[in-house]
């Protein structure tokens, strides 16, 4: 049986859904396939049961904390992992009926749950149904990277989904990749109460980030007593009476851990493999990535790419930028591109990072004169009031152009501080705009004008 519609949206992830809902305002028929959960990654393997579970670990931290603020709590701080898991599966629950009753709302909408393939560049099969239309909207995301390493089949492993399902506590989680999965998840757990090991094979962690940034990130962690060990060239498994023996090879420490459990984080994949993108002509890199244009074309016409799958972005929220982009296009006559977009992105380790644009390396590496301000998170009166004063700021411009090139900020509200230069850039004004801003007393966003007034020629 062939239906046809206006337009066929495949995947309801970030992009997915909102894509849909102008659509079908707009008085297109609209058909969207999901294969398995509607809410894509972030809603379920994501931005929301990963961030409960910071909450959850964030509270049992402060418990253990409490005597520093004069709280006396009588007992020992237990972490129930069961119910743990049940305020999480909960809350995205919640969030995915959400999306479910959004789309049910929509007039002009079917939803289709299966795997899509593609017969052609206009059609696609769904089980026993085929779907036509002039326009396809690819929005599948993508999953955990297994790479091919030794001993690897021979173990059980977990990915950032299966890590999910956990209800009871690992005695000792190592974790495989030191960046923004397998850091969360490292505390997560340390907090919980599991020892953890990280093995990164690079020489520091989050290596995307300048050294002085991982390295603050690192004494963080190894201040909570999560083991590090970065350098790790040769990594293999093999099964081992008390788990799995993962097999290093470091300049310093032990040449083997032995963990109960091992997660692998050292990366994701599109999922663009199995939907036939050959009989239709659709171009991919050699990762797997839809190849788009500025504009999220496909390389056929009447076919566009978002979110994950087109290697433009492995946000939620550049996901639904995506969205943003091509709904701005087709429907409001504009011609928004991608290139136009400003990278931001949080680490929710706690206290978290918050960064926008180039790091201080990149922007060398750019050849243009540089201004840097920095400031430790010792002298910023609101995490010294909290207690919580790891981490620092860092802003960095161009010293011609008076425009800021970058900046991290990592510490207590980083993820939301960063905002404010994330919003100047944007405006594409110079950071001395920002120097005369008056902020609100006590907040770490008050000493953005502060490092921009000491900012001081790069050496």
């Amino acid at each position: 049986m062939t239906q046809s519609f206006d337009a066929v949206i495949i995947g309801a992830g970030q992009a997915g859904p909102p894509l849909a809902g102008r659509l079908t305002a707009a008085g297109m028929t609209v058909a969207l396939v999901e294969r398995h959960l509607l809410g894509g990654t972030c809603v379920n393997t994501g931005c929301t049961p990963t961030k409960t579970l910071v909450a959850s670990a964030y509270a049992a931290h402060l418990a253990r904390r409490a005597t520093d603020y004069g709280v006396v709590i009588s007992g020992a701080i237990e972490v129930d992992m069961a119910q743990v898991k049940a305020r999480t599966n909960a809350i995205v629950a919640n969030s995915r009926s959400g999306v479910e009753a959004w789309l049910g709302s929509m007039e002009h909408l079917t939803v289709f749950h299966g795997q899509a393939q593609f017969e052609s560049a206009n059609t696609l099969r769904v089980g026993d149904k085929l779907l036509t239309a002039p326009q396809i909207f690819i929005n599948v995301g993508g999953r955990a990277r297994v790479p091919e390493m030794p001993g690897i089949h021979e173990i059980d492993y977990l990915t950032n989904t299966s890590m999910l399902a956990l209800d009871s506590l690992p005695r000792h989680l190592v974790v495989i990749g030191g960046s923004y999965i397998g850091l969360e998840f490292a505390q997560i757990y340390r907090r919980f109460g599991a020892a953890v090991t990280v093995v990164e094979k690079g020489p520091h962690l989050v290596s995307r980030e300048d050294e002085d940034i991982s390295a603050a990130i690192e004494e963080i962690l190894e201040a909570e007593g999560v083991q590090v060990r970065t350098g790790a060239e040769c990594i293999a498994f093999a099964p081992h009476a008390e788990g799995v023996a993962v097999q290093l090879n470091c300049t310093e420490g032990e040449p083997e851990v032995v963990g109960s459990h091992v997660l692998l984080a050292v990366g994701r994949q599109p999922n663009t493999d199995d939907l036939g993108l050959d009989r239709a002509g659709i171009a991919t890199d050699k990762h797997g990535y839809i190849t788009v244009d500025d504009q999220l074309r496909t390389s056929v016409p009447g076919i566009w790419a978002l979110g994950d799958c087109n290697g433009r972005g492995a946000f939620t929220h550049t996901s639904y930028n995506d969205f943003e982009i091509v709904a701005a296009n087709l429907l409001n006559g504009e011609a928004r591109r991608v290139s136009d977009r400003i990278p931001g992105y949080a680490l929710y380790i706690d206290p978290p990072l918050g960064r926008v644009g180039m790091t201080e390396t990149q922007a060398r590496a750019a050849g243009r004169p540089l201004v840097i301000g920095t400031r430790p998170m010792t002298q910023v009166g609101r995490a010294i009031e909290k207690g919580e004063t790891q981490g620092l700021i860092k802003v960095v411009a161009d010293a011609e152009t008076q425009r800021i090139l970058g900046a991290a900020i990592l510490g207590t509200g980083g993820d939301e501080a960063i905002h404010g230069i994330l919003d100047i850039m944007n405006a594409d004004q110079p950071y001395a705009t920002l120097q005369w801003a008056v902020p609100i007393h006590p907040t770490v966003s008050e000493l953005i004008p502060t490092v921009i007034g000491a900012m001081q020629p790069a050496t």
